[in-house]
C-alpha cells in the first residue's frame, strides 16, 4: 500500500531583499495579502492536503514567523472579554499544536536542494510535500490536494508544471516530456534556468512538490549546480536517470509569484476582488484610475 503524504517542507530562509526596507525587521512570510500573511495560505493550502507535520526551514531573523504560529493568550481573552467570536474563529486557525510544526535552521543559503536536505532527518523514509510560500495559487481545489490525489494513482514523484513565454522560460526549471496525459505528463528531463532558446519546453516547473524519500539521497551526492547552489531540480532529474517515476502535473489554479513586487501587488488585487466585502469598493477605485488613465490620453 502507498504511504500517504503527511510531512511538508517549507523552505522560509531567504533574507527577502527584493521587499528591503521592510524585510529588515519582518520575515517576507509574513507579509499579508489582503489581512492574511504568505506563510498561512501556504499553511492552510497543506492542511487541506492532509497535512499533519509541517517543517520549516528557517535562518536568524525569522522569530516572528516561529511566534506568528504561537498561541496568543492575552489576545484571545479580550477577543473572547468583547465576544469578537468570529475574530477568535478566524485566530485559532493560525494557531499549531504542539508536536505539529518543527523548525529547522538553514546555516548557509546554498539553494532549495539545501534547504530540503536539511529537513531529511525529519522527513524518514517517507513521501514528502515541498511548498515554496512565495508562489501563491488561487484554485477553487487547492493545488497540493490535486497534486495528492494525483500521486495517489501514480506514486514517484510530482512537481507542479505551467505553460509560461518562452521567453521567460529561462528563470525556471523547465520540463521536458516523454508522455503528456492531459493533466499529468511523464518527465524525461528537467533544466534548471536554461540559457535563452534552448528550453525543451515552456512547461515549467513552480513552488509545489511531491517527492520520493530517494531525492533525499541524491541530494546527498549532488555538488552546486546553476547559479553555485545545490538545485532540487537536479535531484529529482537523478530520479529520472534511475529509471524512477517523475510526473508534471497541471495544476488547476491562477498562481502569483508572490516573491516579486508586481506578482504580489497583482495578487493583493485579485485576492481582493475575490472577498465579497471588499469587491465593490476595490473595483470601483480601480475603474476610476482605468478611467482616469483614459481620460488623459
Amino acid at each position: 500500500m502507498r504511504k500517504k503524504v503527511t510531512k511538508a517542507i517549507f523552505p522560509v530562509a531567504g533574507l527577502g531583499t527584493r521587499f528591503l526596507p521592510a524585510t529588515k525587521s519582518v520575515p517576507k512570510e509574513i507579509m499579508t495579502l489582503v489581512d492574511r500573511p504568505l506563510i498561512q495560505y501556504a499553511i492552510d493550502e497543506a492542511r487541506a492536503a492532509g497535512i499533519k507535520e509541517f517543517i520549516f526551514v528557517t535562518s536568524r531573523g525569522k522569530g516572528a514567523l516561529e511566534d506568528y504560529f504561537d498561541h496568543a493568550p492575552q489576545l484571545e481573552q479580550e477577543l473572547r472579554k468583547k465576544g469578537k467570536t468570529e475574530l477568535l474563529e478566524i485566530l485559532k486557525g493560525t494557531n499549531m499544536d504542539s508536536g505539529a510544526i518543527a523548525y529547522i535552521r538553514q546555516h548557509k543559503a546554498l539553494g532549495l536542494g539545501h534547504a530540503v536536505w536539511c529537513a531529511r532527518r525529519l522527513v524518514g523514509n517517507e513521501p514528502f510535500a515541498v511548498i515554496l510560500p512565495d508562489d501563491v495559487i488561487a484554485a477553487e481545489k487547492p493545488c497540493l490536494q490535486q497534486m495528492v490525489e494525483a500521486y495517489e494513482e501514480t506514486g514517484g514523484s510530482i512537481v507542479a508544471a505551467m505553460e509560461v513565454p518562452p521567453e521567460k522560460a529561462s528563470s525556471y526549471g523547465v520540463l521536458e516530456t516523454s508522455e503528456d496525459m492531459g493533466d499529468l505528463v511523464k518527465v524525461k528531463s528537467m533544466v534548471e534556468k536554461p540559457a535563452p532558446g534552448t528550453a525543451p519546453s515552456n512547461l515549467a516547473v513552480i513552488g509545489r512538490y511531491i517527492l520520493s524519500p530517494n531525492v533525499l539521497s541524491n541530494l546527498n551526492r549532488i555538488k552546486s549546480g546553476a547559479g553555485g547552489e545545490i538545485q532540487l531540480t537536479d535531484a529529482i532529474a537523478d530520479e529520472i536517470s534511475q529509471d524512477k517515476a517523475v510526473y508534471g502535473f497541471r495544476f488547476r489554479g491562477q498562481r502569483f509569484d508572490c516573491g516579486s513586487k508586481s506578482g504580489f501587488l497583482q495578487a493583493t488585487v485579485s485576492f481582493g476582488l475575490a472577498r465579497e466585502e471588499l469587491r465593490d469598493d476595490l473595483y470601483a477605485y480601480i475603474r476610476d484610475i482605468v478611467n482616469m488613465d483614459k481620460a488623459a490620453e
